[in-house]
């Protein structure tokens, strides 16, 4: 027979791991919405860009994008939009106790400031400043959600060919859920950088690769502050106007 000590052991047991699923339902639901919510924001920004309505059309869209045809680096003043979706897996570096392993969407726009730079050299290409929207979710060691916004500093390089690799970075601010060993408090800061490349499959229309590493911490204003460290890969489409 059950002692009375036993079965309120066993109730607390599943009180607990109800109050453990509904956490883990409420952020697998946070993540969904965020990541359709930004897939949308893609979709939308892709009929803007090419939508045939003149009010809906970019009114400083050049004839074409590049300087004499593709490859050739991009006119000065060109806009971009771009979406992606990607995931990665954390790894325990800098002080980083635990894996954080992620799974996110993000949306971008693009704005190409400069002219074709060292136009004679193997590295010719243009600068481009980025503002990037993104939001995911941790799904291992446990579920968790994050949103940020970061904005870039990119180069394109200027290949001669439908290739257009590219180096990034830039650093943003995050709200996030993850927390234990690595991360206190939903206010975090986040560091980015990476390298991918376009490939156009027309003039203005690029699929994106690219590799990124993605670190969460809050600069000390709250312990513990190891910081997250994930490789992640993404991939997504681009377009130019």
């Amino acid at each position: 027979m059950q002692t009375k000590s036993g079965g309120c052991c066993a109730r607390g047991k599943c009180r607990r791991a109800k109050r453990k699923k509904a956490r883990a339902d409420r952020t697998r639901g946070k993540v969904t919405s965020v990541m359709l919510g930004i897939l949308m924001i893609i979709g939308l920004s892709g009929e803007w860009a090419y939508s045939d309505e003149p009010g809906l059309k970019p009114s400083l869209s050049p004839e074409t994008v590049w300087v004499d045809g593709i490859g050739t680096g991009f006119q000065k003043g060109l806009f971009q939009v771009g979406g992606t979706v990607g995931g990665g897996f954390g790894i325990r570096v800098f002080g980083t106790a635990v894996a954080h392993d992620l799974a996110l969407a993000s949306v971008n726009l693009g704005w190409v400031f400069t002219d074709v730079m060292a136009s004679n050299k193997w590295y010719r290409g243009n600068f481009e400043l980025l503002l990037e929207l993104f939001g995911g979710g941790q799904f291992k060691p446990n579920d968790r959600y994050f949103i940020g916004l970061t904005p870039l500093l990119r180069y394109n390089f200027a290949t001669g060919s439908r290739w257009a690799p590219f180096v990034d970075a830039g650093a943003g601010v995050s709200s996030t859920n993850i927390d234990g060993r690595d991360l206190t408090g939903n206010f975090q800061f986040n560091l980015q950088g990476g390298v991918g490349t376009h490939y156009f499959l027309s003039d203005r229309t690029a699929l994106t690769v690219q590799y990124r590493w993605l670190h969460f911490s809050n600069a000390d204003t709250r312990l513990p502050n190891n910081g997250t460290n994930t490789q992640m890969f993404h991939v997504g489409v681009s377009w130019f106007f």
